[in-house]
C-alpha cells in the first residue's frame, strides 16, 4: 500500500510538472534521495513500418543507421528469438560490443559499427539463452565477459574471443549466502533464473529476478588462471515493494568510476541504488508506467531499455538521461518504422567523433538496431 501510495504522489508530480527531484519518503526511508524521471512525449515523424524517420527531442534525436541486415547470416535465422544485453569495451582504441543470440552464440560488434561476426562459442552456451552480457577487467588489464544464463541456471566466463574459462553452476543447499532465508530457498531446490551480473572488487552480484527468490546474490572469483569462482556469503534485495526490494531485479550496472550497484527493478518503474554491501541507497524513478529492464552509462548520459512504455500502443520507448534528467524519449516502432521494437530488452549507448549512437535489441519478437544521432 505504501508503494501504491507514493505512485499516486508521483503521478499528481508528473501531472503538475514538477522539478526532477524531490525527497523521498518510501518506507521511512526519508534521509534518501529520490530523484524522478518525467515522461516526454515523443517526436512525431514517420509512420511506424515506414522503416524512415527522426525520434526523440533536443540534442538527443536519433534515426536508423543500421538494421538486423548487418547481422551474420547464423545470427538473423535466430533473430527472433533474442532475449539479451549488450557490453562494450570502452577501453582506449577498442570500442568493440557484445552480445549473445540462442541458437547463434556470441557476437562482437566492430568498434565502427560496420563489421558483426560471430565468436566460436562453446556448446554449453550456444543453444541457452544468455540473458545479459558485461564486460570486466583484472588488475593485470586482461578482459573477460561474463553471460547470465537465465533458462540453464548457470553463469559463463568467457574470453573476448569467446574461450569458455568457467561455469557457475545453480546453488546448493552446501552454498552460504549469509541469509537463511536465501540458504533455505536453495535447500529446497528453488530455481535459479540469473538475469544480469555485474563485476565489483572480485565479486559477482547477479539478479535473479525470474525467480521467486528475487535476491541480488553474489560470487567472489578465487583466481584466473585457472579460472575459479564460488559463491559468497553475501546476498539483499528480495521479493516485496519496500525500499532496496524487487518485483522483478531484472538488470545491474555499477556506474564507471563507482561502487555502486544500479539494479532496475522492472514492474515498479524505477532503478534501485545501492552500495557494494547491499545497503540500500536511492531510488532513480522512470517514467510511471514504464518497465525500465537496465541502466547503461556513458559519462554523464544514461540510456534506459523498456520493455513497454506508459502508452503500449506505440511500442517500447528508450530513455534518454543527462545527470538522472530525461532529455529524450525514442520511440523505435512508432517513429523509427521499426515495427518489431515492441519491447526493447535492452540498449547501449556508444560515440564516435562527436555523434552518439544507440545499439538496441528488441524482444518478442526478436529484433536489433543501431541509431545515430541526428545532427542540425
Amino acid at each position: 500500500m505504501q508503494r501504491l501510495a507514493n505512485w499516486v504522489w508521483w503521478g499528481s508530480v508528473w501531472l503538475l510538472g514538477i522539478g526532477s527531484q524531490v525527497t523521498s519518503v518510501l518506507g521511512h526511508q526519508a534521509p534518501h534521495l529520490a530523484v524522478s524521471v518525467t515522461a516526454q512525449a515523443p517526436a512525431t515523424s514517420a509512420k511506424a513500418g515506414s522503416g524512415a524517420g527522426i525520434s526523440g527531442q533536443g540534442k538527443m534525436r536519433f534515426k536508423v543507421l543500421y538494421s538486423s541486415e548487418r547481422l551474420p547470416e547464423e545470427a538473423r535465422k535466430v533473430l527472433v528469438s533474442a532475449h539479451g544485453g549488450f557490453a562494450v569495451d570502452h577501453r582506449p582504441g577498442r570500442e568493440e560490443t557484445y552480445f549473445a543470440l540462442p541458437g547463434a552464440g556470441i557476437l562482437q560488434i566492430s568498434g565502427d559499427m560496420k563489421q558483426i561476426r560471430l565468436l566460436e562459442t562453446a556448446g554449453s552456451m550456444k543453444n541457452v539463452n544468455l540473458h545479459n552480457t558485461t564486460i570486466w577487467y583484472g588488475e593485470d588489464g586482461i578482459a573477460y565477459l561474463v553471460f547470465p544464463a537465465n533458462d540453464a541456471g548457470e553463469v559463463f566466463t568467457t574470453t573476448l574471443e569467446g574461450k569458455l574459462l568457467h561455469t557457475l553452476n545453480t546453488p546448493t543447499a552446501q552454498d552460504d549466502f549469509g541469509i537463511p532465508t536465501v540458504n533455505d530457498y536453495f535447500a529446497g531446490k528453488g530455481n535459479f533464473a540469473p538475469t544480469d551480473v555485474e563485476y565489483l572488487e572480485g565479486l559477482y552480484y547477479l539478479t535473479t529476478g525470474y525467480s521467486n527468490l528475487d535476491y541480488v546474490l553474489t560470487a567472489r572469483i578465487l583466481s584466473r588462471n585457472p579460472f575459479q569462482a564460488l559463491w559468497y556469503d553475501l546476498a539483499f534485495g528480495g521479493k516485496g515493494t519496500g525500499p532496496g526490494q524487487f518485483m522483478t531485479g531484472h538488470g545491474i550496472t555499477v556506474p564507471p568510476g563507482k561502487k555502486r550497484l544500479d539494479i532496475a527493478d522492472r514492474p515498479n518503474a524505477e532503478i534501485d541504488r545501492f552500495n557494494r554491501h547491499g545497503q540500500y541507497l536511492s531510488t532513480l524513478k522512470m517514467p510511471l508506467g514504464s518497465l525500465p529492464c537496465d541502466i547503461n552509462y556513458l559519462g554523464s548520459y544514461a540510456v534506459v531499455a523498456a520493455l513497454d512504455g506508459p502508452d503500449r500502443s506505440k511500442g517500447a520507448p528508450i530513455y534518454l538521461l543527462e545527470d538522472d534528467r530525461l532529455i529524450s524519449t525514442i520511440m523505435p516502432k512508432e517513429d523509427l518504422g521499426l515495427a518489431n521494437f515492441k519491447h526493447i530488452h535492452n540498449a547501449v549507448l556508444r560515440q564516435v567523433g562527436d555523434k552518439f549512437y544507440i545499439i538496441a535489441q528488441a524482444w518478442n519478437p526478436g529484433d536489433f538496431a543501431i541509431l545515430e544521432q541526428v545532427r542540425d
